[in-house]
C-alpha cells in the first residue's frame, strides 16, 4: 500500500508518501509558515531530489492541495495519479480514554478530537485542520487517525490517577494520558530486534528528548509509566515547556503577577524549560553553544535538563525492577552526546555504563553506546513515527477490506 502520512500543526505541515511494500519513503516535505508572510513547500525524493518553493499558502487546505501538486509533478514528484494513495494517516497528539488504537476517521472521532482539544490546545485543533483539509481534498480515500496517547492507555491506574480527589477523575477524566506513545512503541520494538530479544520478555525505559520530551517505563511491551501526563507540561524539563514543578509556584505567580489562565498556561508551555532558564532559545544547539562561551544561565539549564532526565531514569529504573535497556530519541536525544553522557552520570552503580568513544561517534544513526560490560544496554534509536503510522494504517484498511469480503 502507499500511504499518505500526514503530521499538522499550528502553521505547518509534515507529509511522508510511504510504500509499506519494503516500507520505503517514497517522499517526504514540509509546508511551513502556513498563513504566515514567507510560507514555503520543502520536499525531498527518496532519490534525494529535493525542491523548494516559496509562496503564499493561506491555509490548511491550501497546503494539502499544493502539496498533492508536488507528489504529481513529472519532474519532483514521485505519483502517477493521486489514486495511487490507498489511505491517510493523520498524527494525532490526544485521544483520551476513547482511543487505545487507531481509527477510521468518522464524525464521531471528529467530535472526539475536537472534545480533547480542551485538553490539548496547542495540537488537537491543528491535527483537525489537517484531517478535514484532507477529507476536503481526498473526500473517497481511508483517513485514519492514529494516536499519541493510545500506546500509554496499558498504564495501570495506580499510575494514571493523580492525588486530587477522585471525583474529578470521575466527572472529567483528569489522569496521566501520556504522549510520544507512537515514537516510544517504535523505539522499544526497535531495540529488543537489535538485541535480539524478545518484546514480551523486555524491559526499557526509551526517553524522546527533543523540544517536547518524555521518558517512558515499558514492560513486556506495554507502557507502565510515563512522564508527560493530563497535558503535555508535565515531566522532564523541555524547550520552552516547564515539566514538573511544585502546584503553588504557578499559584503563586498568577496571584502576584495578575495572571489569567490563559497566560498562566502560556508561561508554562512557551516561556519556560530551556528558554525560561537560559534566557538564551529554546533550541538546544544554540543553549550549548552559549553555555560553551561562558553563559552561567545557559550552563545551569544543560545541567537541570540532563537532572531531570536522570531523575526518571532512576525512578523507572526502580519501577522497572532493573531495565535491560535505556534508549535516547528524537532530535536531542539522537544527537547531543554531552546530554545522554550527563543524563547517566554517576550511575554505574545502577549497572550503566557508557562507552565514551561510542557516545561521541553515534550522531542521528542506530548505535549501542554502552560499555561491553554494562549490565544495561544503552541505545540511540532514531524514531521513525511516519512508518509505526503507516503500518498501522496498512493493518486498519486491510482488516476493512477483509471484513467487506466476508
Amino acid at each position: 500500500m502507499k500511504i499518505l502520512v500526514i503530521n499538522s500543526g499550528s502553521s505547518s505541515l509534515k507529509y511522508q508518501i510511504i510504500d509499506t511494500n519494503g516500507e520505503k519513503c517514497l517522499v517526504r516535505g514540509l509546508v511551513d509558515k502556513i498563513g504566515v508572510v514567507d510560507s514555503s513547500i520543502k520536499q525531498t525524493r527518496f532519490d534525494g531530489e529535493e525542491i523548494v518553493i516559496n509562496k503564499e499558502i493561506i491555509s490548511h487546505t491550501k497546503a494539502i492541495a499544493e502539496m498533492h501538486n508536488l507528489v504529481l509533478d513529472k519532474k519532483y514528484g514521485v505519483l502517477m495519479s493521486i489514486n495511487e494513495i490507498d489511505a491517510v494517516g493523520h498524527r494525532v497528539v490526544h485521544g483520551g480514554e476513547k482511543f487505545s488504537a487507531s481509527v477510521l476517521i468518522d464524525d464521531e472521532v471528529i467530535d472526539a478530537i475536537e472534545e480533547y482539544s480542551e485538553i490539548a490546545p496547542l495540537h488537537n485543533p491543528y491535527n483537525l485542520r489537517g484531517i478535514n483539509a484532507s477529507i476536503k481534498e481526498l473526500p473517497d480515500v481511508p483517513q485514519i487517525a492514529v494516536f499519541d496517547t493510545a500506546f500509554h492507555q496499558t498504564l495501570p491506574e495506580r499510575a494514571y490517577v493523580f492525588p486530587i480527589p477522585y471525583v474529578f477523575y470521575e466527572k472529567h477524566k483528569i489522569r496521566k494520558y501520556g504522549f510520544h506513545g507512537t515514537s516510544h512503541y517504535y523505539v522499544s520494538k526497535r531495540a529488543a530486534e537489535i538485541m535480539n530479544r524478545n518484546i514480551d520478555d523486555f524491559k526499557v525505559i526509551t526517553c524522546h528528548i527533543g523540544n517536547g520530551a518524555s521518558i517512558t517505563a515499558i514492560k513486556n511491551g506495554k507502557s507502565i509509566d510515563t512522564s508527560l501526563g493530563f497535558s503535555t507540561i508535565a515531566g522532564v524539563m523541555m524547550g520552552t515547556r516547564s515539566g514538573n514543578l511544585d502546584p503553588d509556584v504557578i499559584l503563586k505567580i498568577m496571584d502576584r503577577e495578575d495572571l489569567t489562565i490563559e497566560q498562566a498556561e502560556s508561561l508554562l508551555t512557551k516561556h519556560s524549560g530551556l528558554l525560561g532558564v537560559s534566557g538564551v532559545s529554546s533550541d538546544m544547539r544554540e543553549v550549548v553553544k552559549a553555555a560553551d562561551n561562558g553563559n552561567k544561565r545557559a550552563n545551569l539549564a544543560l545541567q537541570m535538563f540532563s537532572y531531570r532526565i536522570r531523575n526518571y531514569i532512576a525512578s523507572y529504573s526502580a519501577v522497572l525492577n532493573g531495565p535491560d535497556a535505556i534508549v535516547f530519541t528524537a532530535g536531542v536525544g539522537e544527537n547531543e552526546m554531552h546530554i545522554r553522557k550527563k543524563s547517566l552520570k554517576g550511575m554505574e552503580y545502577m549497572g550503566i555504563e557508557l562507552d565514551d568513544e561510542k557516545n561521541n561517534n553515534c550522531l542521528g544513526k542506530e548505535c549501542i553506546i554502552s560499555a561491553e560490560n554494562s549490565k544495561v544496554t544503552v541505545l540511540v534509536i532514531p524514531t521513525n513515527e511516519e512508518l509505526v503510522i503507516a503500518q498501522d494504517v496498512e493493518r486498519l484498511v486491510s482488516n476493512m477490506k477483509n471484513k467487506k469480503k466476508e
